[in-house]
């Protein structure tokens, strides 16, 4: 999938209410149906969590960095779970929840294309499976990141946005905490989303897993 022409889309992509629909989103729809997988995917270690007692989602890792200009995401890395997958546009199903790139294609991701751009001041959401009915798919590991960790974001203008993670959580998707998740810190931010959490037949995952990532450099 190629993007061309989107430098007039950037004041729509950045309008007020673009911004105060995705604080409003309870959270992120996946994969219902996946696979018994034993103990399933990894969750988030205590070790990875946000450190309130510092306000990490506040405390800048490294000196601040110019944001980038609006860009579309084209394919996300994240070494250390060698995760290497394309992107591609998605926005709200029906309910109102953010929605996941199709499950047939394990390595895929999404990002909300209503939202910020990755990269961008403000904070962009790239969503993907955790599974599907044939087994692991793109962010699997995900809750296996740790602290320190690399997520790297390339976009269609050919800039490469690096971040660097300073937290990992499992939130229930009965009290997702959207403000918290998609609010603007003030510096260029990612939030990386799956399912997580318990896991029935009947219900699917009950949770998400979120990544908190910020833009540390670009290329």
């Amino acid at each position: 999938m190629g993007r061309q022409d989107y430098t007039g889309a950037q004041s729509r992509r950045r309008s007020p209410w673009g911004v105060l629909a995705l604080v409003m989103l309870t959270g992120l729809a996946l994969v219902r149906n996946g696979i018994d997988m034993g103990m399933g995917p990894p969750q988030p270690a205590v070790a990875a969590a946000l450190d309130s007692r510092r306000h990490a989602d506040s405390v800048p890792l490294t000196g601040p960095v110019e944001p980038l200009p609006y860009g579309p995401a084209s394919r996300i890395a994240i070494p250390a779970l060698r995760v290497d997958a394309p992107i591609i546009d998605v926005g709200l199903d029906t309910n109102g929840w953010i929605e996941a790139p199709p499950a047939q294609d394990p390595n895929l991701a999404g990002w909300y294309q209503n939202g910020v751009a990755p990269g961008q001041q403000g904070t962009a959401v790239v969503v993907g499976h955790v599974d599907n009915a044939a087994g692991p798919a793109v962010f699997y590991g995900l809750g296996a990141l740790q602290k320190g960790q690399h997520v790297e974001v390339t976009r269609y203008d050919g800039r490469v946005a690096v971040f660097e993670v300073y937290g990992v959580e499992v939130f229930s998707k009965d009290d997702f905490p959207g403000a918290r998740v998609y609010g603007d810190t003030g510096t260029p931010e990612l939030r990386v989303i799956t399912c997580g959490g318990g896991y029935s037949r009947a219900g699917g995952y009950d949770g998400n897993v979120v990544v908190f990532a910020r833009m540390i450099s670009s290329q």
